[in-house]
């Protein structure tokens, strides 16, 4: 039975997940406006959440190093360009070059840091609205 709850729920899951880690991509991308040298970065958000769902929920990918110890690096702070769950993060094409080598373009950062908040709220309420039909389904729709 949780299965199949679990089975219900994985799709708004995974995106609210996504979205959450990409919004952190652009947050990064804009409080980096002004740093030399910065490449602005972003993920494929539609092939990210085809291979999070086809690894069965945004699971590590296999063959992942997991950590054994307090001690050992997660993969978020080793810097990599992947995310934690194994979605490759790709780089920004330069709309219009900066002397100083920063690949940052604030209305392009903005304009995608908008869209996925918004997208992600209305993940929020898909989520919420299966919640209340499976509470009226076991309340027995009074």
């Amino acid at each position: 039975m949780i299965g199949k709850l679990d089975d219900y729920m994985r799709f708004n899951e995974t995106a609210l997940s996504l979205r959450a880690q990409r919004q952190q991509l652009l947050a990064s991308n804009i409080a980096n406006a002004d740093t030399p040298n910065y490449k602005a970065r972003d993920i494929d958000f539609a092939s990210a959440l085809q291979g999070a769902l086809a690894k069965g929920g945004g699971a590590a990918p296999a063959g992942a190093l997991t950590a054994t110890a307090p001690n050992h690096l997660t993969a978020a702070s080793s810097g990599g360009d992947f995310l934690p769950n194994g979605t490759p993060v790709q780089y920004r094409s330069i709309a219009q070059g900066n002397v100083d080598g920063n690949t940052v373009d604030m209305d392009v950062e903005r304009n995608q840091f908008a869209d996925n908040a918004l997208r992600y709220e209305a993940g929020v309420t898909m989520l919420n609205m299966q919640i209340r039909g499976l509470m009226a389904a076991i309340q027995g729709g009074q």
